[in-house]
């Protein structure tokens, strides 16, 4: 895996870093929590030798399991509003 097939898949490099940080801290919370019986966590998405969480967190990102979330409304299409 190279760093620069993660960025791609995002965009850029400071969203690649926030969106793989986010999902390390998630996998690392399930892990933390397993067998607590508290399913507030999802486990990770991709089967993996890897164990650091921000490694898996990466190799989620480059099968599409996790996508970046932006706060814009997404674009509307001009034809279907006239209908």
């Amino acid at each position: 895996m190279k760093i620069e097939e993660v960025v791609d898949k995002i965009g850029n490099r400071f969203s690649t870093v926030v969106v793989a940080a986010r999902r390390a801290r998630d996998i690392q919370g399930y892990y933390a929590h397993l067998g607590q019986g508290i399913g507030k966590f999802i486990p990770p998405q991709v089967h993996t030798y890897a164990r650091k969480p921000l490694t898996i967190a990466m190799e989620e990102i480059l099968e599409d399991k996790v996508v970046r979330r932006t706060d814009q409304p997404p674009e509307e299409n001009p034809e279907a509003a006239e209908l």
